[in-house]
């Protein structure tokens, strides 16, 4: 990448490449609800493992749709194998890294639905990236790239969400 300029090139490269997380992190929340992933343990704190907000179907579907847009990748690259394991990687990452997220808010004593700018917003990035990490070896600038654009991409679509009544918070 220049470092002079961000390339348009090189910003449509890294969300093709995020595509599988980005919409693995959506489907989580679209197709989500039903039983929570830590299956309501509470940890000597007194808080929530993960809390109400990830749950089993979430992560099934998110993780599925990850799978099909690697797929889709797959198939329009030539190599269906490195667009399986790097969906798979992506999407489950995703949810992954949503759900650590929402361990490390509930040991900072954040509540469900409450921010944590930053973490809210790149939890997912980073398990994404870390999981496909043996695999894909990006720039550090592809890195700051992918988190820059995140960052627009995540607020954007969680304003969105919010103004469809998808979610109980802009944020």
């Amino acid at each position: 990448m220049n470092t002079d300029i961000i390339n348009i090139i090189d910003v449509l490269y890294v969300i093709y490449f995020m595509l599988p997380a980005y919409m693995a992190n959506i489907s989580g929340l679209v197709f989500g609800g039903g039983k929570p992933l830590d299956m309501g343990i509470t940890l000597a704190d007194g808080r929530r493992l993960i809390g109400d907000g990830v749950t089993w179907r979430g992560t099934a579907a998110g993780t599925f749709v990850g799978l099909v847009v690697g797929i889709i990748q797959g198939l329009l690259s030539g190599s269906i194998i490195i667009g399986v394991i790097t969906g798979l990687l992506l999407g489950f990452g995703a949810l992954m890294g949503d759900a650590a997220g929402s361990f490390i808010k509930r040991r900072l004593k954040i509540d469900r639905g409450r921010p944590a700018p930053i973490l809210d917003q790149l939890d997912f990035v980073f398990g994404a990236l870390i999981l496909v990490s043996p695999i894909v070896v990006l720039p550090i600038d592809y890195i700051i790239l992918i988190m820059l654009i995140t960052l627009v991409l995540h607020l954007s679509a969680n304003i969105i969400a919010y103004l469809l009544g998808m979610k109980d918070v802009w944020y």
